[in-house]
């Protein structure tokens, strides 16, 4: 069985490199903008500067044979399963960032702390569920 994911748009980011890249957003990783596809304004249109998303990407550049890895690049650590890591190298290398909106422009969302690289399909984003919502 096979699936067909469609982009809704692109990271814009100063990551360029995987070596640019923090492993985590909470290490350093710079703000960046999520560019979207005009047939998407609709869907955009309640997101707001606070909002905490939940950001899904396709990690383009990751190595979809990698099944076993060193967790955190750590050869101290023990060889482990990439379903137990965060590792982007993975067969389906879904980028998943708890991400908060800055700045919404347009077609244009601002969002901390992101990891991805420039360039990076973004798939979906959902809202954080707190008791409010």
């Amino acid at each position: 069985m096979n699936f067909i994911l469609q982009p809704l748009g692109l990271v814009e980011s100063s990551l360029t490199t995987k070596a640019d890249a923090p492993r985590q957003g909470d290490e350093g990783a710079p703000d960046a903008w999520l560019v979207f596809d005009p047939e998407y304004a609709a869907a955009l249109r309640d997101l707001a500067a606070g909002d905490e998303v939940l950001l899904i990407t396709w990690f383009d550049r990751a190595d979809r044979s990698t099944q076993v890895v060193h967790p955190r690049g750590d050869t101290q650590r023990p060889p482990t399963g990439v379903f137990s890591t965060r590792s982007p190298d993975r067969p389906n290398p879904l980028g998943l960032h708890r991400v908060t909106v800055l700045e919404t422009d347009g077609l244009r969302i601002k969002v901390n702390h992101l990891e991805a690289l420039d360039g990076t399909p973004v798939l979906d984003i959902k809202p954080v569920l707190t008791d409010e919502r």
